[in-house]
């Protein structure tokens, strides 16, 4: 396994993370057995960032992950999120804030968090985040009860600002630096390095997207990077190459990245992952995966609320 410095914290997380939304079954169904044996041979292999929000199956995940953690606990590097609760349940408030970390902690089975994010800000007011929800996770941090502090979001533009008004650790990203869409490159990678924060990329397979069994029925892309990934799939299929591994490869190779989280629910996905550490993308198929994906490069898909404080934005 190789481990990547997550900006200044000092911390060393693995280059593949465990992204655990999957275990609270967001994809697709999965008994706690099979989650465990998924975990525990996950921190075997090497792996050792965890990362889990109280949304991920209504809590669900978080519980599954605390109960194959015990015992193992102090392995690894553990994130969990707050503010975000249900499909449209945001709470950004100091108070939410300071409960839903309690509740994490207690569903997690450990006294504190390695890193605490302030989950999909791009719901909430951008002001709020920064002058109320950013300062609670701060009085959590001095309090002992996390370590270090980031946000998460779909929108590059809303982590950025986030990013350059408060004094953050890491921000995470996801569907931003895949095989799909590469925007993360060029719009936030360059805002972490001036600022020293570390970066996460999350989602490699573009949330299902890139995987044989297709996104699930909620994906919000549109159709037509629906029908691109498809593409995607059966090309790697004709080279003989599991789709998740080459897409798990591309985003492992750009170095600007702290570690990048990947969703998995068995041993077998484990396994198709832990592969990508000692594959190289060959040209002609990188190539031929580039120009099935050329008319939907880099399209997004809306997600949260405008925000006037943005550069560009009128004002409210």
């Amino acid at each position: 396994m190789e481990y990547r410095l997550l900006g200044r914290t000092g911390l060393q997380l693995s280059a593949i993370g465990f992204g655990a939304a999957p275990l609270g079954g967001v994809y697709h169904p999965t008994s706690g057995a099979e989650a465990c044996r998924a975990v525990r041979a996950a921190i075997d292999a090497g792996i050792n960032f965890f990362d889990v929000a109280p949304y991920y199956g209504l809590t669900l995940a978080e519980s599954r992950l605390g109960e194959a953690l015990e015992g193992r606990r102090g392995e690894i590097i553990l994130c969990s999120k707050c503010c975000r609760f249900g499909l449209d349940e945001f709470d950004f408030s100091a108070r939410r804030v300071a409960t839903s970390l309690e509740e994490s902690l207690a569903r997690l089975r450990t006294d504190h968090l390695d890193l605490f994010i302030a989950h999909d800000i791009e719901f909430g007011g951008l002001r709020q985040v920064v002058e109320e929800t950013l300062p609670a996770m701060q009085r959590a941090r001095e309090a002992g009860k996390v370590r270090y502090l980031g946000v998460s979001g779909y929108p590059l533009g809303v982590l950025a600002y986030a990013a350059r008004q408060s004094p953050l650790d890491f921000v995470l990203s996801y569907c931003h630096d895949n095989l799909m869409n590469t925007r993360l490159q060029s719009e936030l990678l360059p805002v972490a390095r001036e600022l020293g924060l570390g970066l996460i990329n999350a989602s490699p397979l573009h949330m299902g997207v890139l995987t044989e069994g297709g996104p699930p029925e909620w994906h919000p892309a549109p159709a037509a990077v629906l029908e691109a990934g498809r593409k995607v799939v059966e090309i790697c299929r004709r080279h003989g190459t599991p789709v998740a591994t080459a897409a798990l490869r591309f985003a492992l190779d750009e170095p600007g990245l702290s570690s990048v989280l990947v969703g998995m629910t068995s041993v077998e996905e484990l396994e198709t992952n832990l592969r990508a550490l000692d594959y190289r993308l060959p040209p002609e198929l990188l190539e031929a995966i580039g120009r099935a994906v050329a008319p939907v490069r880099d399209l997004e898909w809306a997600s949260g609320r405008e925000h006037p404080e943005l550069p560009g934005r009128p004002p409210a």
